[in-house]
């Protein structure tokens, strides 16, 4: 089969479409999909550069954290699958490969509504911004929500979840016109972050108490002024560390607002704990999809031949949503 392919560290300059061996027949609960679209991450990006490899048991050199793609083949003891299926879902790694072998737990079922382009949209956004947001963050109705890098894959989804739910939802982005085009999405205030000052416009949004919950994608520059972003026993939910791994504070906030601070990442879960956040998604997001109260939104599609351009365009930082390869 074919696969994107790793041949140094590096640059996306370094990726390849390669020849390499078929995946095993599946065995028990396994699945054998033929991957169709794959969508693109930041954590791609880590992975190519040599900075972000992943769990043992997956080569370092094939990418890839999401797919959509169609049954092949199942193992002995899988009852819900069959072959023909239309299927999406996470793991936690090569998933840019023509053939994927996957447990049939991480799976879910494309609704008829979404071609495989849009439905590899839709997997690592939808179930890490639904997981941080609400099983992790607990964001109910009448509540309110910031997200940074809103105009990302992750923050259009949790937008969507979130304003489909009852909340208010505030954001912030390096450019006014990723605002202007989440504005179409819902968001409730769109916030510049060029001076990375977004604290005093949050509290003046919110009559000086602050938000509920905060979605960050971005990390160590704004951890101060979340704190002084958060509400009374807010929660803050730390999912990327785009600006840095390192932050100074005053504890003394996070005391007295007795706040919650919860960092988070599936990559690294175990396929109990990957299956887990794949459910609770089916049962609450997959429904909105189906109703299209949520839809994925893919920002290109590249043939995967042109893998390369594909990951340059991810990391200019231009595109609005998601970047998806075609197989």
């Amino acid at each position: 089969m074919q696969a994107v392919y790793i041949t140094e560290f590096g640059t996306p300059e370094n990726l390849e479409i390669r020849e390499i061996p078929d995946p095993a027949t599946p065995q028990n609960t396994q699945v054998l999909v033929r991957v169709k679209t794959a969508g693109l991450n930041r954590a791609d990006l880590l992975q190519v550069a040599g900075l972000y490899p992943p769990p043992a048991g997956y080569s370092n050199n094939i990418p890839g954290l999401e797919f959509a793609g169609e049954v092949v083949e199942v193992g002995n003891h899988v009852c819900k699958w069959k072959a023909g299926d239309r299927v999406f879902g996470i793991v936690a790694g090569e998933s840019q490969a023509e053939l994927l072998l996957i447990d049939e737990a991480l799976l879910a079922q494309i609704p008829e509504n979404l071609s495989f382009i849009h439905a590899a949209a839709v997997p690592e956004a939808f179930i890490t911004a639904h997981d941080a947001v609400f099983t992790l963050g607990g964001l109910s109705e009448g509540k309110t929500l910031l997200i940074h890098a809103v105009g990302s894959g992750v923050g259009l989804a949790g937008l969507q979840i979130a304003k489909a739910k009852g909340a208010t939802v505030l954001g912030t982005s390096r450019t006014a016109q990723k605002l202007e085009r989440c504005s179409e999405f819902g968001l409730d205030l769109g916030i510049a972050t060029s001076e990375t000052k977004f604290a005093e416009a949050v509290l003046e949004k919110t009559g000086g108490r602050g938000v509920d919950v905060i979605l960050d994608l971005v990390g160590g520059a704004y951890f101060e002024l979340n704190l002084a972003s958060l509400a009374m026993k807010g929660r803050l939910i730390l999912v990327g560390l785009t600006s840095g791994r390192m932050a100074q504070f005053n504890l003394g906030i996070a005391l007295q607002k007795r706040a919650s601070i919860i960092g988070t990442t599936l990559r690294g879960r175990s396929n109990e704990e990957k299956a887990e956040a794949t459910s609770y998604f089916v049962d609450d997001v997959l429904p909105m999809l189906i109703a299209g109260t949520v839809e994925p939104n893919v920002d290109r599609v590249y043939p995967v031949n042109d893998v390369v351009a594909a990951y340059n365009y991810l990391k200019s930082n231009e595109s609005f949503g998601k970047v998806v390869l075609e197989f």
